[in-house]
């Protein structure tokens, strides 16, 4: 059963940095393409980084240049780097993992974690 645990969520002033990381307790890690989502009160969830279970990735655009997604199989952890932070990325963070087994997509969310940019 996959559990994905979000960290490093917190306060930090504009220009600063955070670093999330998502850890899953379950086998076959690393067969998951695992994505980043946020979401702002009030707003839809929006995609902000993908990375492929080949280590391929991709950005919404709001974030490019500023973030990095990587991922440490050995560890089945995910991490988000974000630096460069603006206001605008407050929200609430969540990781997800997907896989398609038998023809059949499967998808596990995380609880989320609080990212608050503010001076």
């Amino acid at each position: 059963q996959v559990q994905l645990v979000e960290s490093g969520g917190g306060l930090v002033q504009p220009g600063g940095s955070l670093r999330l990381s998502c850890a899953d307790s379950a086998r076959g890690f690393s067969a998951y393409a695992m994505a980043w989502y946020r979401q702002d009160p009030g707003k839809q969830r929006e995609l902000v980084a993908t990375i492929t279970s080949g280590s391929t990735t991709n950005y919404a655009d709001a974030v490019k240049g500023r973030f990095t997604i990587s991922r440490d199989n050995a560890k089945n952890t995910v991490y988000l780097q974000m630096n460069s932070l603006k206001p605008e990325d407050t929200a609430v963070y969540y990781c997800h993992a997907g896989i398609i087994l038998f023809g059949r997509q499967l998808d596990y969310w995380g609880q989320g974690t609080q990212v608050t940019v503010s001076s």
